[in-house]
């Protein structure tokens, strides 16, 4: 393949993947996300000559998105501790995931208080969300799902909706 062929293939790659990118700088914040990669640094600044003040070592673990920073590549996010500093765009997922905050959760077979306890979930523990509705999530943690009530989850506000 000539000069002219790679260029252009180039190009075709740069504009295939510029759609990913732009679509974090799209969404208006705040809004939640999650860590993609297995490690990723938080810093003080959006760049990576600023200081790195946490390296997570927990991917899926949910951020809120409060500002994007040089067309998305710089995103300042809040952990559930409330921690807030810059990541790299590339290390954030738009992947719905929740943290069980405060005491043990329990994950119900249905989105109602007094439903059958399938699976408790302690303080800290990760997993994906789905089907929320009038204050009730779906919570999967690596396949043992149930509906927990999203009060007790860090990364979904009490009476959001999410398919």
């Amino acid at each position: 393949m000539g000069w002219f062929g790679r260029r252009a293939l180039m190009i075709a790659a740069i504009a295939v993947a510029t759609p990913a990118i732009g679509a974090l700088v799209q969404k208006r914040t705040p809004y939640y996300a999650s860590i993609s990669a297995a490690k990723a640094r938080m810093r003080t600044g959006p760049g990576r000559t600023y200081p790195a003040i946490w390296l997570y070592q927990r991917a899926d673990l949910p951020v809120k998105v409060l500002d994007v920073y040089d067309h998305g590549n710089w995103l300042k996010v809040e952990d559930p501790g409330g921690t807030q500093g810059w990541m790299l765009g590339a290390l954030i997922k738009e992947v719905r995931t929740g943290f069980v905050m405060g005491a043990q959760a329990e994950l119900l077979d249905q989105p109602e208080a007094g439903a059958r306890v399938r699976w408790r979930a302690a303080p800290g523990v990760v997993g994906r969300l789905s089907k929320c509705s009038r204050g009730w999530c779906y919570f999967d943690v690596h396949g043992q799902g149930g509906y927990v009530e999203a009060i007790h989850l860090w990364g979904v506000e009490p009476n959001e909706t999410l398919p």
